[in-house]
């Protein structure tokens, strides 16, 4: 039953990814894809968050957690188009942009999962 809702929730956040990806891109025009920057950093926040209401709160059941968490998030969120976007990105725009892209992404994704992981611990 649990592999259920993570694929249920998995498919959600695909589909939110998708459609907010295509708002994003066609709201915002930039020669790196905004959208889907915007969408990990959302989406490691989230997960940091989600995260530290299950370590922190037995209350938080991991019935709860896998959907969320592995389903939702991992859904939502894309490594392997981040990847394909800052390799187009690079050939396009110049190695320095995609690197930049690349190592913007990243960081931007860590802090947001460092601020969601302490917003949920204060939960």
């Amino acid at each position: 039953m649990m592999m259920m809702w993570v694929c249920l929730a998995g498919g959600l956040g695909a589909v939110a990814r998708f459609l907010l990806d295509s708002r994003i891109n066609s709201r915002f025009p930039a020669p790196v894809p905004v959208g889907t920057l915007v969408i990990n950093v959302a989406g490691s926040l989230v997960l940091g968050f989600i995260t530290a209401v299950a370590l922190n709160h037995m209350g938080f059941s991991q019935h709860l957690n896998g959907p969320l968490g592995t389903g939702f998030c991992g859904g939502f969120t894309t490594f392997s188009t981040a990847s394909v976007e800052t390799a187009r990105t690079s050939s396009g725009q110049g190695i320095h942009v995609g690197t930049l892209h690349c190592i913007g992404m990243a960081i931007a994704g860590v802090l947001a999962a460092t601020l969601g992981l302490n917003l949920g611990a204060q939960v």
